[in-house]
């Protein structure tokens, strides 16, 4: 019992929690205004398109692949809107085709990743420049401004007689049915199987690019989600819509204890990796501090997040084979 409860407090989980204590705190203290309303709708509102975009990157990873091409494919899907908007179509029909850009692209990324066998790395990496052309190409670098004003409200207000924006409602409804899909069922187990061993996976009857390819089409679904998110927050659909937001989903993946070599991560260290984050931003931008200077200091924490979980892992592998010895020690030779 008490090995439980020292091996649950000395998870990666707790200790991000425990970080995430310290910084809220020291921001409170140091930085005026941090614990106010205004503050906590605002900083949550300008995370709350990237945080759609850990969702699904975290089941990639876990699975041995990446996405880095949910930004791009946000921004399009952004483009897709307003165009349908500009158009004159109603609102839900340009919603549903910016759903249906997303959900495209995303399955585009999962044809070249799983029927054609290239590496989604560098398959993202391309789609991530060819989304994103796309929308110069669309656009032409003018940004489309007569979104309407149920659209915009969205992304700009809060829930009547709170603090927390409506922007922030999709998140908070996906995230649990995403824990619950990788925690508490089959096609969960599964992705763990993928991502610790295809090669056994594939032998024990799972069928990889089945689950690999419905995990890149639900990224771009819930990319696309995040694009319409951005333009309701911005009130425009631009070409440059969210661009460079996969650096945030990325370091907020690999923070939350996420492993770069997949079969390994959960959900709850995702989401305290994504408060530490939105903290950090919101400390940084209260104390005068510039945008490139906040990116540098992301940048720097997806570093540090992965130094540290794979000093971690190394640390619990070592403590395995120290305790599997000393029970071989242990054990009498059997005559």
């Amino acid at each position: 019992m008490r090995t439980s409860l020292r091996a649950r407090l000395t998870s990666w989980d707790y200790i991000l929690a425990a970080l995430v204590v310290v910084l809220l705190v020291a921001a409170s203290l140091t930085q005026p205004g941090f614990a106010g309303g205004f503050n906590f709708a605002n900083s949550v509102s300008q995370m709350s398109d990237k945080a759609l975009l850990v969702l699904p990157l975290a089941l990639l990873i876990i699975a041995r692949e990446i996405d880095i091409s949910v930004a791009s494919v946000a921004g399009l899907s952004g483009v897709v809107l307003g165009m349908a908007l500009e158009a004159g179509g109603p609102l839900p029909l340009a919603i549903t085709l910016a759903l249906l850009a997303g959900t495209v692209c995303g399955a585009l990324n999962g044809v070249l990743v799983t029927f054609v066998g290239l590496p989604s790395l560098v398959v993202t990496l391309g789609t991530l420049a060819l989304y994103r052309g796309l929308c110069y190409v669309l656009l032409g670098g003018t940004p489309i401004t007569d979104i309407p004003l149920s659209l915009t409200t969205f992304g700009n207000e809060t829930i009547p007689r709170t603090y927390v924006p409506w922007d922030i409602v999709p998140f908070l409804v996906l995230a649990p049915l995403f824990a619950l899909y990788l925690h508490r069922t089959a096609a969960g187990r599964r992705t763990y199987a993928i991502g610790g061993g295809p090669d056994i996976a594939r032998y024990a009857g799972v069928r990889l690019n089945r689950i690999r390819f419905g995990l890149f089409v639900v990224s771009g679904a819930v990319a696309a989600l995040a694009g319409v998110i951005t333009v309701a927050r911005t009130s425009q659909a631009a070409p440059d819509g969210a661009l460079g937001f996969e650096l945030d989903a990325i370091t907020v993946v690999f923070l939350g204890g996420v492993s770069v070599l997949g079969g390994k991560g959960r959900m709850p260290g995702v989401c305290w990796a994504l408060v530490l984050v939105v903290g950090l931003r919101s400390m940084l931008q209260l104390g005068n501090v510039s945008g490139y200077a906040q990116s540098a200091a992301v940048g720097a924490l997806l570093i540090l997040s992965l130094l540290a979980t794979n000093t971690a892992h190394r640390v619990h592998a070592a403590l395995t084979r120290r305790r599997l010895r000393a029970l071989a020690v242990r054990e009498p030779a059997v005559p």
